[in-house]
Protein backbone atom coordinates (compact mmCIF):
# COMPACT_ATOMS: atom_id res chain seq x y z
CA UNK A 1 0.00 0.00 0.00
CA UNK A 2 3.21 2.37 0.94
CA UNK A 3 4.82 1.92 -2.48
CA UNK A 4 1.36 2.48 -4.12
CA UNK A 5 0.71 5.55 -2.35
CA UNK A 6 4.77 6.67 -3.28
CA UNK A 7 4.00 5.80 -6.61
CA UNK A 8 1.50 8.33 -6.78
CA UNK A 9 2.59 11.31 -5.55
CA UNK A 10 5.95 10.59 -7.69
CA UNK A 11 3.43 10.79 -10.82
CA UNK A 12 2.16 14.09 -9.51
CA UNK A 13 5.17 15.34 -9.23
CA UNK A 14 6.46 14.91 -12.37
CA UNK A 15 3.45 15.68 -14.17
CA UNK A 16 3.55 19.36 -12.21
CA UNK A 17 7.07 20.16 -12.72
CA UNK A 18 8.03 21.46 -15.72
CA UNK A 19 11.71 20.55 -16.89
CA UNK A 20 13.91 23.99 -17.52
CA UNK A 21 14.78 24.12 -21.41
CA UNK A 22 15.88 27.49 -21.86
CA UNK A 23 17.05 30.56 -19.40
CA UNK A 24 16.75 33.83 -20.43
CA UNK A 25 18.87 36.73 -19.71
CA UNK A 26 18.61 40.33 -18.79
CA UNK A 27 21.76 42.47 -20.40
CA UNK A 28 22.20 45.23 -17.71
CA UNK A 29 23.06 44.80 -14.36
CA UNK A 30 22.69 40.76 -14.78
CA UNK A 31 25.18 40.04 -17.33
CA UNK A 32 27.01 43.26 -17.71
CA UNK A 33 27.50 46.68 -16.45
CA UNK A 34 28.96 50.28 -17.26
CA UNK A 35 32.54 51.18 -16.88
CA UNK A 36 33.15 53.48 -14.39
CA UNK A 37 29.79 52.22 -12.62
CA UNK A 38 26.53 54.48 -12.57
CA UNK A 39 26.94 55.51 -9.19
CA UNK A 40 30.60 56.76 -9.23
CA UNK A 41 29.80 58.72 -12.51
CA UNK A 42 27.05 60.43 -10.61
CA UNK A 43 28.93 61.20 -7.50
CA UNK A 44 32.36 62.44 -9.87
CA UNK A 45 29.69 64.87 -11.69
CA UNK A 46 28.40 65.77 -8.34
CA UNK A 47 31.76 66.04 -6.92
CA UNK A 48 32.95 68.31 -9.62
CA UNK A 49 29.50 70.62 -8.45
CA UNK A 50 30.69 70.97 -4.58
CA UNK A 51 28.64 67.89 -3.74
CA UNK A 52 29.83 65.04 -2.08
CA UNK A 53 27.43 61.98 -1.87
CA UNK A 54 29.30 57.90 -1.74
CA UNK A 55 28.03 55.75 -4.31
CA UNK A 56 26.38 53.08 -1.92
CA UNK A 57 23.69 56.79 -1.53
CA UNK A 58 23.37 57.03 -4.85
CA UNK A 59 22.34 53.36 -5.66
CA UNK A 60 18.72 53.30 -4.13
CA UNK A 61 18.18 56.41 -6.41
CA UNK A 62 19.48 55.13 -9.33
CA UNK A 63 17.13 52.47 -9.06
CA UNK A 64 13.60 54.91 -8.67
CA UNK A 65 14.81 56.73 -11.66
CA UNK A 66 15.33 53.75 -13.86
CA UNK A 67 11.72 52.95 -12.95
CA UNK A 68 10.47 56.07 -13.46
CA UNK A 69 11.83 56.26 -17.05
CA UNK A 70 11.07 52.74 -17.42
CA UNK A 71 7.02 53.73 -16.54
CA UNK A 72 7.65 56.67 -19.45
CA UNK A 73 8.79 54.33 -22.04
CA UNK A 74 5.97 51.52 -21.74
CA UNK A 75 3.19 55.14 -21.93
CA UNK A 76 5.27 56.06 -25.46
CA UNK A 77 8.54 55.38 -26.35
CA UNK A 78 10.74 57.97 -24.92
CA UNK A 79 13.54 58.32 -28.10
CA UNK A 80 10.37 58.63 -30.10
CA UNK A 81 9.40 62.29 -28.15
CA UNK A 82 10.38 65.06 -29.08
CA UNK A 83 13.65 66.89 -27.93
CA UNK A 84 11.83 68.84 -25.31
CA UNK A 85 10.16 65.79 -23.84
CA UNK A 86 13.09 64.12 -23.72
CA UNK A 87 15.01 66.53 -22.19
CA UNK A 88 12.01 67.01 -18.89
CA UNK A 89 11.94 63.50 -18.94
CA UNK A 90 16.33 63.55 -18.17
CA UNK A 91 15.89 66.34 -16.04
CA UNK A 92 12.91 64.54 -13.44
CA UNK A 93 15.42 61.30 -13.85
CA UNK A 94 17.96 63.21 -12.01
CA UNK A 95 15.76 65.09 -9.88
CA UNK A 96 14.47 61.53 -8.49
CA UNK A 97 18.06 60.29 -8.02
CA UNK A 98 19.54 63.63 -6.08
CA UNK A 99 16.39 63.56 -4.02
CA UNK A 100 16.36 59.80 -2.88
CA UNK A 101 19.85 60.75 -2.04
CA UNK A 102 18.49 63.52 0.04
CA UNK A 103 20.14 66.49 -2.21
CA UNK A 104 18.25 69.30 -3.69
CA UNK A 105 19.33 71.71 -6.13
CA UNK A 106 17.98 74.51 -8.07
CA UNK A 107 16.79 74.09 -11.78
CA UNK A 108 19.97 76.32 -12.95
CA UNK A 109 22.38 73.57 -11.31
CA UNK A 110 20.16 70.87 -12.27
CA UNK A 111 20.73 71.40 -16.13
CA UNK A 112 24.18 71.31 -15.54
CA UNK A 113 24.72 68.38 -13.85
CA UNK A 114 22.17 66.41 -16.77
CA UNK A 115 24.41 67.82 -18.84
CA UNK A 116 27.72 67.13 -17.81
CA UNK A 117 26.71 63.47 -17.06
CA UNK A 118 25.16 63.28 -20.41
CA UNK A 119 28.69 64.11 -21.61
CA UNK A 120 29.96 61.37 -19.13
CA UNK A 121 27.58 58.71 -20.83
CA UNK A 122 28.72 58.79 -24.22
CA UNK A 123 32.24 57.44 -23.02
CA UNK A 124 31.05 54.08 -20.96
CA UNK A 125 31.44 51.25 -22.05
CA UNK A 126 30.15 47.52 -20.69
CA UNK A 127 31.87 44.58 -18.93
CA UNK A 128 31.01 41.78 -17.76
CA UNK A 129 30.48 41.07 -13.60
CA UNK A 130 33.23 38.30 -12.63
CA UNK A 131 30.45 35.91 -12.38
CA UNK A 132 28.78 35.88 -15.50
CA UNK A 133 31.09 33.81 -17.96
CA UNK A 134 31.43 30.62 -15.35
CA UNK A 135 28.20 30.10 -14.73
CA UNK A 136 26.44 30.17 -18.34
CA UNK A 137 29.87 28.11 -18.79
CA UNK A 138 28.08 25.78 -16.17
CA UNK A 139 24.24 26.74 -17.69
CA UNK A 140 25.32 25.21 -21.22
CA UNK A 141 26.74 21.77 -19.53
CA UNK A 142 23.48 21.24 -18.78
CA UNK A 143 22.14 21.67 -22.21
CA UNK A 144 20.15 24.79 -21.79
CA UNK A 145 19.10 26.88 -24.05
CA UNK A 146 20.34 30.60 -23.38
CA UNK A 147 19.33 33.52 -24.65
CA UNK A 148 19.66 37.15 -24.21
CA UNK A 149 16.78 39.14 -23.89
CA UNK A 150 17.78 43.35 -23.56
CA UNK A 151 15.36 46.76 -23.98
CA UNK A 152 19.13 48.02 -25.30
CA UNK A 153 18.19 49.92 -28.67
CA UNK A 154 21.31 48.18 -30.08
CA UNK A 155 23.21 45.84 -32.19
CA UNK A 156 24.22 43.36 -29.49
CA UNK A 157 25.90 40.71 -31.20
CA UNK A 158 29.36 42.35 -31.51
CA UNK A 159 29.04 43.94 -27.96
CA UNK A 160 28.65 39.95 -26.99
CA UNK A 161 31.48 38.65 -29.33
CA UNK A 162 33.96 41.69 -27.85
CA UNK A 163 33.32 40.34 -24.27
CA UNK A 164 33.23 36.70 -24.94
CA UNK A 165 29.50 35.72 -24.83
CA UNK A 166 29.20 34.46 -28.02
CA UNK A 167 29.69 30.74 -27.48
CA UNK A 168 27.46 30.48 -24.47
CA UNK A 169 24.39 32.62 -26.06
CA UNK A 170 22.38 30.64 -28.81
CA UNK A 171 20.80 34.30 -29.72
CA UNK A 172 19.75 37.73 -28.69
CA UNK A 173 16.19 39.40 -28.77
CA UNK A 174 16.22 42.79 -28.24
CA UNK A 175 13.52 45.78 -28.17
CA UNK A 176 14.04 47.12 -31.50
CA UNK A 177 13.41 43.83 -33.10
CA UNK A 178 10.66 42.63 -31.34
CA UNK A 179 9.00 45.70 -31.49
CA UNK A 180 8.83 46.72 -28.00
CA UNK A 181 10.25 46.60 -24.49
CA UNK A 182 10.01 44.63 -21.70
CA UNK A 183 7.80 44.16 -19.92
CA UNK A 184 5.44 44.03 -22.91
CA UNK A 185 4.89 40.59 -23.91
CA UNK A 186 5.93 40.58 -27.21
CA UNK A 187 9.93 40.45 -26.38
CA UNK A 188 9.02 37.51 -24.23
CA UNK A 189 6.92 35.57 -26.66
CA UNK A 190 9.98 36.26 -29.26
CA UNK A 191 12.62 34.99 -26.66
CA UNK A 192 10.01 31.45 -26.59
CA UNK A 193 9.79 31.45 -30.42
CA UNK A 194 13.57 31.51 -30.87
CA UNK A 195 14.29 28.82 -28.31
CA UNK A 196 11.84 26.60 -29.07
CA UNK A 197 9.87 26.32 -25.57
CA UNK A 198 7.46 26.82 -23.94
CA UNK A 199 7.36 29.14 -21.06
CA UNK A 200 6.29 26.62 -18.47
CA UNK A 201 10.22 25.32 -19.73
CA UNK A 202 11.59 28.92 -19.54
CA UNK A 203 13.32 30.92 -16.61
CA UNK A 204 13.93 34.70 -17.37
CA UNK A 205 16.77 36.88 -14.70
CA UNK A 206 16.69 40.26 -14.74
CA UNK A 207 17.69 43.00 -12.15
CA UNK A 208 14.54 44.67 -12.31
CA UNK A 209 11.10 43.41 -10.85
CA UNK A 210 8.41 45.76 -12.78
CA UNK A 211 10.48 45.24 -15.80
CA UNK A 212 11.65 41.49 -15.56
CA UNK A 213 9.51 39.73 -13.52
CA UNK A 214 6.71 41.26 -13.46
CA UNK A 215 6.88 40.73 -17.50
CA UNK A 216 7.97 37.10 -17.72
CA UNK A 217 5.51 36.10 -15.44
CA UNK A 218 2.82 38.04 -17.45
CA UNK A 219 3.62 35.16 -20.25
CA UNK A 220 4.26 32.20 -17.82
CA UNK A 221 8.10 32.31 -17.73
CA UNK A 222 9.24 31.62 -14.10
CA UNK A 223 11.27 34.46 -13.02
CA UNK A 224 14.30 35.48 -10.95
CA UNK A 225 14.89 38.63 -9.31
CA UNK A 226 19.16 39.55 -9.55
CA UNK A 227 19.77 41.96 -6.65
CA UNK A 228 23.11 42.84 -6.29
CA UNK A 229 23.01 45.83 -4.38
CA UNK A 230 19.88 44.15 -2.38
CA UNK A 231 17.70 47.20 -3.54
CA UNK A 232 14.77 44.52 -3.05
CA UNK A 233 14.79 43.14 0.24
CA UNK A 234 11.32 43.05 0.29
CA UNK A 235 10.83 41.12 -2.65
CA UNK A 236 9.18 37.54 -1.46
CA UNK A 237 6.89 36.54 -4.51
CA UNK A 238 9.61 35.28 -6.84
CA UNK A 239 13.04 34.09 -6.45
CA UNK A 240 15.89 36.45 -5.18
CA UNK A 241 19.73 36.12 -5.63
CA UNK A 242 22.80 38.49 -5.02
CA UNK A 243 25.01 36.20 -7.43
CA UNK A 244 24.52 34.93 -10.87
CA UNK A 245 25.59 31.14 -9.94
CA UNK A 246 22.86 31.38 -7.52
CA UNK A 247 20.35 31.06 -10.43
CA UNK A 248 21.61 27.24 -11.08
CA UNK A 249 19.96 25.68 -7.37
CA UNK A 250 16.18 27.10 -8.91
CA UNK A 251 16.22 25.63 -12.42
Amino acid sequence: MLLIILKTWALRISRSVSVTKAVFLDWFHTLARFEPPREELHCQVLQEFGIKVSPQKVKPGLLLADEYWFDENIKSKVRARSSEEQAEIGLRYQHILLTEAGIKVNKELLLKIVKKVQELYKGMTFVLFEDVLPTLKELKKQQLVLGLLTNLNKDMVPICRQLGLEPYLDFVVTSEEAGSDKPQPPIFLAALERAGVAASEAFHVGDQYKIDVVGARGVGIKPILIDRDNLYPDITDCPRIRLLPEVVKYL
